[in-house]
């Protein structure tokens, strides 16, 4: 895009390495051999050019015409006027998007360019512009008098447009039509070589002459110049060609960046670099000309190579590290109306605002994901996989991380996806992925809403008929022909309580309690927590919708048990923190919307029951060494696999899947990359995802508590399944409290008592006695103190060796101790 000189091809510098222009036989404009064709364009030119000619000459005259009527002053009015069809804002700048801790994401842009003050570019680069463009800048006016009629007349001799007349001042009106130019049409009249855009220029270049001073004229051109290879305005050209800041430059530099204004295709130094020490020389040549530089340092400079330092930026997501995340904040600026009411008010803002845009993104959260997901669901496995991730800060609903384990590009090429599966489709284009069994935790969150406690038990048989299910519209549905079974990690033909059934994750057993809860129920607490079809619809009715039937994103999965880690708080998910313009003034952003949707007793006793998936239920030992709560999930046949768990600090949902669709190529016998793993379950390969990532978040994170829930949820007791208590009776204390601990019950001792049957010392009497009980059970052990006789020297021993000898009948016996017979 030349921007020098109207863009004309004249005012080429002897030397400058270019061909000659392309001359006629002879300077007169007709000879025995013009066409008639020829003889025709060349009338049309001169015809403009004489017209021209006289504008330009009657626009001279006028400031200084008397007013001897009254077109002559209205003539002068409208050209001394500021065109209201002109703005001197607007330019576009690149965007950049930043991390929490702002380091940089990515950077968008129409056009790439940086913005800087004059004392922020070198004098050097200033003075090698001015010499080369236009010398007299601070002499003349809007109008180059003598550069006009010099460029007039030699272009009137020739019979064709050879030279240009252009000042700064006129080369920067030009720019800034062309670069505010919305659309073709309005690109050609910025081009178009008529005497009606000249006469149009003139008069806005006099206007900009009013309203600034020549050094702003000067910056602004700089700033709004192409200097070639995708590089705007001199801050980007210095970064781009030198990997340096503009009032960094030196002389050789300067006068390189100077030469390519004139025609940046021809003298760009990455295409042509010999052309372009050429003209970087012949701008060194005008400056000595004019004095402005000793001709010893011109001819040191030019014996300088050209020494580039290529830095590219590369506009978009494509490059970035965080690329799924950064494509979601596009879209986010992209479709969110309080950044514009039109989609292309929002695109302009954000290619050409120049804005910085702070991200809620955390770069160490970010790299963990990215790590555990590329670890255990590499982007090029041979079994064409692929793994989502995403984490939100319960509380706040900031978005710490999101990713995908591929890279962002044509689904074509292996490894690569446009669709960022972590994201719903407004955001991604995701249509979403079948839940699974992590939508059990909304039944079990609405059952403990309506006060059910921990040993509430129903009967779980190995098939179920849906039937007797309303919808919210108290519409039946469910159909008495299906049977539903329970999956693979879970069991049946037996009771379970809200604790065991979730741990264990029975099918059967969550279809009885989301009908003993109501299926309105079990959707509204759903909602309430933020959950929807990922295509934005709302989630789909029907009684196997506790097996998560509905398709849904790991974003919103994540913030809705991001909900409980808050103590029942749900915020949506927000990306932007804040957003600067190029000025530096703050834009409205999506503000922080968070609501309580559930009473906190009702959440804490959510995470009492989910805490003990990670420790004895489908996903045992995937703990993180500190506090934490999850739910894995298995879709029908395998299709695909999800863990979705939190912290008080952290939450994360992982989905595990098949692009090409999970029914046609489930994970019932998958072998990736030389490793096979059976059935893929929740706790398979999602769940390992989870816990590497969180505990890379997490890292140098202090851990956090869960709060104990009330009271009334133990009411029919923990929940647990109830095992046998063996008996010990007859073993000695410490290996009858060894087996009792090895069997998840705590132990007490109690008193003494006599005993016939079992010897001094051990086990005579233990409460509750031999049987069913819930594990963690207290058992209170009795050790025997022999028959009923007075007791003989020495004493039993205790779990720990032998107890200490009793204390003299004067002191008051220890609580607890059987009564002593008195001293003698």
């Amino acid at each position: 895009m030349p921007t020098g000189a109207d863009g004309d091809p004249g005012n080429r510098d002897a030397g400058s390495g270019l061909p000659a222009p392309p001359r006629r036989r002879a300077h007169r404009i007709l000879t025995a051999s013009t066409t008639r064709a020829e003889k025709l364009r060349a009338l049309r030119g001169l015809g403009a050019l004489g017209g021209l000619a006289g504008v330009i000459v009657a626009l001279m005259l006028l400031p200084t015409a008397c007013t001897a009527g009254v077109g002559a002053r209205d003539t002068a009015r409208w050209f001394d006027s500021d065109p209201v069809n002109l703005t001197t804002s607007g330019v576009p700048q690149r965007s950049t998007i930043l991390a929490a801790d702002g380091s940089k994401i990515a950077t968008f842009f129409y056009q790439n360019r940086v913005d800087v003050p004059l004392n922020k570019i070198a004098p050097v680069a200033r003075t090698a512009v001015l010499a080369i463009e236009d010398s007299r800048f601070y002499e003349h006016g809007a109008i180059d008098l003598q550069g006009t009629l010099r460029a007039l007349a030699s272009n009137l001799s020739s019979g064709q447009v050879t030279q240009g007349g252009s000042g700064i001042t006129q080369q920067y009106v030009k720019n800034l039509l062309l670069t505010q130019a919305d659309n073709d049409e309005e690109r050609e009249a910025a081009k178009e070589v008529t005497t009606a855009r000249k006469v149009r220029e003139l008069r806005y270049a006099v206007a900009v002459e009013e309203k600034f001073s020549k050094d702003e004229i000067l910056r602004r051109y700089l700033n709004i110049a192409y200097y070639g290879d995708g590089a705007y305005g001199i801050e980007a050209a210095s970064r781009h060609y030198f990997s340096k800041h503009a009032s960094q430059l030196d002389l050789p530099e300067a006068a390189l960046l100077a030469g390519i204004i004139r025609y940046p295709y021809a003298y760009d130094p990455t295409r042509h670099p010999g052309e372009a020490r050429k003209r970087r020389d012949t701008v060194l040549d005008r400056m000595a000309a004019l004095g402005w530089i000793d001709a010893a340092k011109a001819a040191e400079a030019k014996r300088r190579p050209i020494g580039l330092k290529i830095d590219n930026i590369r506009s978009g997501c494509v490059s970035s590290r965080a690329p799924f995340f950064c494509d979601y904040v596009q879209r986010e600026i992209l479709t969110n109306p309080v950044f514009g009411k039109t989609a292309k008010d929002r695109e302009k803002l954000l290619k050409r605002g120049g804005l910085t845009i702070r991200t809620t993104m955390d770069p160490r959260a970010q790299k963990a994901a990215q790590r555990a997901v590329d670890r255990h669901v590499p982007p090029k496995n041979s079994a064409h996989k692929a793994a989502a991730e995403a984490m939100v800060e319960p509380g706040t609903g900031e978005i710490k991380a999101m990713v995908v384990d591929r890279a962002l590009g044509p689904d074509k090429e292996r490894g690569k996806t446009w669709i960022n599966f972590a994201a719903d489709a407004s955001h991604g284009s995701s249509i979403g992925m079948q839940a699974g069994s992590t939508f059990k935790a909304f039944t079990l969150a609405a059952a403990l809403d309506e006060g059910m406690p921990f040993g509430t038990r129903l009967m779980a048989p190995r098939a179920y008929t849906p039937v007797g299910f309303r919808n919210c519209d108290g519409d039946r549905v469910g159909d008495p022909n299906a049977s539903l079974r329970n999956a693979a990690d879970g069991e049946g033909g037996r009771q379970f309580s809200l604790v065991t059934g979730t741990h264990h994750s029975v099918n059967t057993f969550f279809l009885a309690l989301e009908k003993e809860v109501g299926l309105c129920d079990t959707v509204r607490m759903a909602e309430r927590l933020g959950m929807k079809q990922a295509n934005g619809k709302p989630l789909e009715q029907y009684p196997a919708f506790t097996l998560g039937f509905n398709p849904v994103s790991p974003l919103r999965l994540a913030a809705a048990y991001a909900a409980f880690g808050a103590r029942g708080e749900y915020c949506k998910p927000i990306a932007i923190k804040s957003v600067k313009d190029a000025a530096g003034h703050r834009l409205k952003v999506p503000p922080r919307d968070c609501e309580q949707v559930l009473d906190e007793d009702v959440a804490d006793a959510v995470n009492y029951v989910l805490q003990g998936v990670l420790t004895k239920g489908t996903a045992r030992g995937m703990g993180l060494g500190r506090p934490a709560a999850g739910k894995t999930g298995t879709v029908d046949d395998f299709s695909a696999a999800w863990f979705a768990g939190y912290t008080p600090d952290l939450a994360s949902a992982v989905w595990v899947g098949d692009p090409r669709g999970g029914y046609r190529h489930p994970m019932g016998n998958l072998c990736m990359d030389g490793r096979c793993y059976g059935a893929v379950f929740g706790a398979t390969i999602p769940a390992p995802i989870w816990q590497q990532s969180m505990s890379g978040a997490l890292r140098d994170t202090a851990p956090s508590s869960f709060h104990r829930p009330p009271s009334h949820y133990f009411s029919k007791g923990s929940g647990e399944d109830r095992v046998k208590v063996p008996d010990v009776r007859g073993m000695k204390l410490k290996d009858a409290v060894a087996k009792l601990r090895a069997a998840g019950f705590t132990t007490n001792i109690g008193a003494q008592v006599a005993s016939d049957q079992y010897p001094k010392g051990t086990v005579a009497e233990m409460s509750p006695a031999p049987g069913p009980a819930e594990p963690g059970t207290t058992i209170t052990l009795r050790a025997s103190r022999g028959p009923d006789r007075p007791e003989q020297p020495g004493d039993p021993e205790g779990p720990d060796g032998p107890l200490p000898p009793r204390p003299p009948a004067t002191i008051p016996p220890l609580p607890g101790d059987p009564a002593r017979p008195p001293s003698p």
